[in-house]
């Protein structure tokens, strides 16, 4: 099937590469789009506090040369953790800088997309669209200001929030379509008034030439993998989100079971406080090991005997979850332990593995032991249903098919 050659600009103010960040899904979507053909720009900020690398910029907007794209760097002061009010005021900042693009990117773009979660930056993407009479795409990967209000705390009156309430509502109702890696999404989505033929499922997914060639572990790394047991382990943030307390309190109602380790890669803002957690708890059946290239994510899930990841009771994830290490855990073929009460599960509907109910340390560490009693063809079933699941629904080549279908879509009906 041919392809109509357009101009793409991605507008994501928390993008990375693999040199800043752990690239993810723009990049990896980028990708794919210019191997169809397309040109391809990923505008995000070169400073935020996902970043491991500041990338070097030249001024104010730096273009760079990136896997067959274009990364554009907005230079963005520096703010001190998540919770700064100078992250808010960097919102306001990128929302005006993309007013400069035009005068930077020699491309005049074709389709627009502007990624959640940050909300104030669509105002100055939809300016971009109205000026040169092309579609804006929206696309949702955390439901702002919803999270902020659930998850965060916050009220539904505060004006902010109120604010940031009237901007998704506009970009539900003035977007030509509206995209998510959450696959019921659409169900708030309507709610607030968007017409649901406006949307389409786009997942995270993962890269076949990423996961097909892992670099293998240093030998620091591997030395500090337990030797001879079962284990449980997680990659990944170490965030409140997470839930890596209740699988630290299933450890410690199985410190019985000598045969039964745990294995937390990674670092985030709750490292020290869950190493604090084990502590207390005399949780020598825990290892942390600092958080390793992506490209390595695949050679240390291989040293798993199952995957854990978990969530905290949120009715916020009735509208499903998009972890982008799940993709990967689905492609490992190993079993995986989901501690999940929401909907839209990839764990059940693949049979990979055992879910159970979200912040249940019990039902964790009886999960455990299934697994453990479970033969190794038992477990490796489990494990090859998952690949299989990964190969038919997250490969990134097929996800940027499914993209540049929605993005053509658009710019055929505005055309019209």
């Amino acid at each position: 099937m041919s392809v109509t050659a357009r101009t793409i600009w991605i507008i994501n103010q928390y993008a990375s590469s693999p040199s800043t960040g752990y690239a993810g899904r723009h990049y990896y979507l980028a990708r794919e789009l210019a191997a169809q053909g397309h040109q391809v720009y990923v505008v995000a900020a070169s400073f935020t506090h996902l970043l491991r690398q500041e990338p070097v910029t030249t001024g104010d907007i730096t273009l760079e040369e990136a896997d067959g794209f274009h990364m554009v760097w907005l230079r963005m002061p520096h703010y001190s953790d998540a919770h700064s009010k100078k992250r808010v005021a960097n919102w306001f900042r990128f929302a005006w800088k993309l007013l400069k693009l035009p005068r930077v990117i020699p491309d005049a773009p074709d389709v627009v997309l502007y990624s959640s979660p940050g909300l104030i930056g669509f105002l100055g993407a939809q300016r971009l669209t109205k000026r040169f009479r092309v579609p804006l795409i929206f696309e949702v990967r955390d439901i702002w200001p919803l999270t902020l209000m659930q998850v965060g705390g916050y009220s539904r009156n505060h004006p902010f929030m109120r604010f940031l309430q009237w901007i998704e509502d506009k970009a539900y109702r003035d977007s030509d379509r509206v995209i998510s890696n959450l696959r019921n999404a659409v169900e708030h989505m309507q709610a607030r008034g968007m017409d649901p033929r406006k949307f389409a499922w786009v997942p995270n997914g993962f890269s076949m030439a990423e996961v097909s060639a892992p670099e293998p572990l240093s030998e620091g790394t591997v030395a500090q993998l337990p030797s001879g047991k079962f284990v449980v382990g997680y990659t990944g943030t170490l965030g409140v989100a997470n839930a890596l307390d209740v699988l630290l309190d299933a450890a410690c109602q199985l410190k019985q079971h000598g045969d039964v380790a745990f294995v937390v890669v990674g670092g985030g803002k709750e490292k020290s406080a869950l190493e604090a957690q084990a502590k207390r708890l005399g949780l020598e059946n825990v290892t942390f090991i600092d958080p390793i290239p992506k490209t390595q994510v695949q050679s240390m899930l291989q040293h798993f005997d199952v995957c854990y990841i978990g969530w905290r009771d949120e009715t916020l994830y009735r509208f499903g979850i998009g972890a982008n290490k799940l993709p990967e855990y689905l492609f490992s073929g190993k079993p995986i332990l989901h501690s999940f009460s929401g909907s839209c599960d990839p764990v059940s509907e693949s049979r990979c593995g055992l879910t159970v109910p979200a912040e249940d340390s019990k039902a964790v560490s009886d999960a455990i032991v299934m697994f453990e009693r479970m033969s190794g063809e038992e477990r490796a079933a489990m494990g090859d249903a998952g690949r299989k699941y990964a190969l038919g629904s997250y490969e990134y080549g097929a996800l940027g098919v499914r993209l540049s279908t929605v993005l053509e879509e658009a710019v055929n009906e505005k055309t019209v």
